[in-house]
């Protein structure tokens, strides 16, 4: 099982739903950056359960405590370990799917690849190790300071905003528990999410985001892509199920005249429907891209399915669950995003070091 993240800036994490703590290990990280540990919390407090009325009533204060590599408010350019203490697990919720497989969870793979599974809230393939990815994310922003990460819902079931994102007004996020910076969709989107909730249901949605100030040159023209690498980032978030950037799929109705995006005098482009990326290489354009997450798997409804025998039974979801995903995910998807642009930052300068420090001694 791979638990390792990126090439030189790297996240490990550790820890089940259920289980004592979640953590991790952050390794390559620059030292004597400066990191304001409130933030990181502030972070974490983004994607916490039990924040509002609109995702899972399970508390947990989400604490992070700092073991290593942070000094006096900065990086020593050891390793950074952290956990987060599990305080609100309610793992007798979860006895009835002992060895009975949820309909579209993880359930069933993971014990068909693995012959065990910790079924207290899906173990390990349980969203909430995504916490950890938040923390990491949390401390690459802070390194990137000059580099901007806004994630938001667009859209949530069939109520989207308008796919104009020059207009967002980032200052509208965080004015609602759904994250929607269009504050009348995001009422829309809000009733549509509790009246789902009340029927035992749950509902997709896209999250989108945007990348400012991102300089020329990140990223590799072959399978280093930086379009690649942020999909797969995306990709690894818990219920994602798309990922598009720029004018993704709309871009096939258009035609070449039409998509190509004419540079400026001062290398800027008229539009922007490369999404910030053109030859898997950044072009200092915003960086953009939706990302479609499925409805939560867990519902409270009758379902068929079978035991671990493979016999036919039904199973219905308990416990605390979120019905939408999507509000809760905007940080993540920041902190992914923020993860893969400083990796590859660092990768691109050490590619450059070899024409100072050149090791064929010539």
């Amino acid at each position: 099982m791979n638990n390792k993240f990126g090439k030189i800036f790297t996240l490990t994490t550790f820890g089940e739903s259920h289980g004592i703590a979640i953590g991790g290990v952050i390794d390559g990280c620059p030292a004597n950056k400066d990191i304001d540990l409130s933030i990181v919390q502030l972070d974490l407090d983004r994607r916490k359960p039990g924040q509002s009325k609109i995702v899972t009533q399970r508390k947990e204060n989400d604490k992070v405590e700092f073991l290593s590599g942070i000094f006096e408010g900065k990086t020593t350019g050891t390793p950074i370990g952290f956990i987060i203490v599990n305080k609100d697990q309610k793992s007798k919720d979860y006895d009835h799917i002992k060895n009975v497989f949820r309909p579209s969870h993880a359930d069933f793979v993971y014990q068909k690849k693995y012959g065990i599974r910790d079924y207290r809230g899906g173990g390990r393939s349980s969203a909430r190790e995504t916490a950890c990815r938040v923390v990491a994310g949390s401390i690459a922003k802070q390194i990137l300071n000059d580099i901007s990460f806004n994630a938001f819902v667009s859209r949530v079931g069939d109520i989207s905003i308008s796919s104009n994102f020059s207009k967002v007004k980032f200052e509208n996020i965080e004015k609602n528990p759904v994250r929607c910076p269009d504050l009348k969709k995001a009422q829309e989107m809000e009733n549509l999410i509790k009246s789902v909730r009340k029927e035992g249901d749950t509902i997709g949605g896209v999250v989108s985001c945007i990348i400012k100030n991102v300089p020329v040159g990140i990223g590799e023209p072959v399978f280093d892509k930086l379009h690649a690498e942020l999909g797969k980032a995306m990709l690894s978030i818990n219920a994602v199920k798309g990922f598009e950037y720029g004018s993704g799929f709309a871009g096939v109705k258009m035609k070449g005249s039409e998509h190509n995006d004419q540079y400026e005098a001062d290398e800027s482009t008229k539009t922007n429907h490369s999404g910030g990326i053109q030859g898997g290489i950044s072009n200092g354009m915003d960086i953009y891209f939706n990302v479609a997450f499925k409805p939560v798997a867990t519902i409270m409804k009758d379902q068929k399915t079978i035991d671990s025998k493979g016999k036919e039974t039904s199973i219905s979801g308990k416990g605390r669950h979120d019905a939408c995903v999507v509000p809760r995910a905007v940080p993540i998807v920041e902190a992914m995003a923020s993860l893969v642009i400083l990796d590859m930052i660092l990768i691109n300068n050490s590619k450059k070091l070899w024409k100072t420090f050149p090791c064929t001694g010539k």
